[in-house]
């Protein structure tokens, strides 16, 4: 008789010492005694990334809920409980058609800058061709349309390019006004971050949303 697997779709699981969602196994085998599970990383180090793994080759472990640590929250207002629960709401995607851009930021939303948000979720693959003046917004303008691609789920990956001089302004002002952190990818940082990853992994698969030079890029290119 074939071997039960014990794991279904929707388990957590760990193997190659990183931390997995089941979203499918099928049999690799007649007998049905070896799977192929295919997964969707959910830690820090494989997040978004997905993989089929084989049963016969890795050692794929479950990660049994009842086991989970219980921590008493401490925190002034239950402040930490909170900020979970925020984060937790955060992530669930916008089903409106229109815009949502009350309480945005400290600043107040030009008609113009309304329009492109509006003309980005009316496309399916939004491409837009922001040329204002020079102190307009448009890092304003990106980072509106960024918020709301974000909100229905349409910008899990996000990658600004930009000239070296603009780096830290542009990523200071995407996590200031909008709490969008990107990981700046400059020569230095691509460098500390191979020390981290092993050598087969491509940075950009680790880490989703970067802000990049023009001139790392074409180095990194080379």
């Amino acid at each position: 008789m074939p071997n039960i697997l014990p794991l279904a779709p929707g388990m957590r699981v760990l193997c190659r010492d990183a931390e997995w969602l089941v979203q499918r196994i099928n049999a690799s085998n007649d007998a049905g005694t070896q799977h192929a599970v295919q997964v969707v990383g959910v830690d820090e180090l494989v997040r978004g990334y997905q993989a089929i793994f084989l049963t016969q080759l890795d050692k794929i472990e479950s990660v049994d809920p009842r086991k989970t640590r219980l921590i008493a929250d401490n925190s002034n207002g239950f402040r930490r409980s909170k900020l979970f629960l925020e984060a937790q709401l955060r992530q669930m995607p916008a089903a409106g058609e229109e815009a949502d851009l009350e309480g945005l930021g400290a600043f107040d939303p030009m008609p113009f800058q309304i329009i492109a948000v509006k003309r980005s979720l009316e496309q399916l693959r939004p491409r837009l061709l922001l040329a204002d003046a020079v102190g307009l917004g448009k890092t304003i303008q990106v980072g509106m349309i960024l918020t709301e691609l974000i909100r229905r789920g349409r910008a899990n990956r996000i990658l600004v390019l930009t000239k070296k001089s603009m780096l830290t302004q542009f990523q200071a002002e995407l996590w200031n006004r909008f709490s969008i952190p990107l990981v700046r990818l400059d020569s230095q940082g691509i460098a500390k971050l191979r020390l981290q990853i092993p050598t087969n992994k491509n940075p950009f698969e680790v880490y989703h949303r970067v802000i990049i030079s023009i001139d790392t890029l074409n180095w990194s290119l080379d």
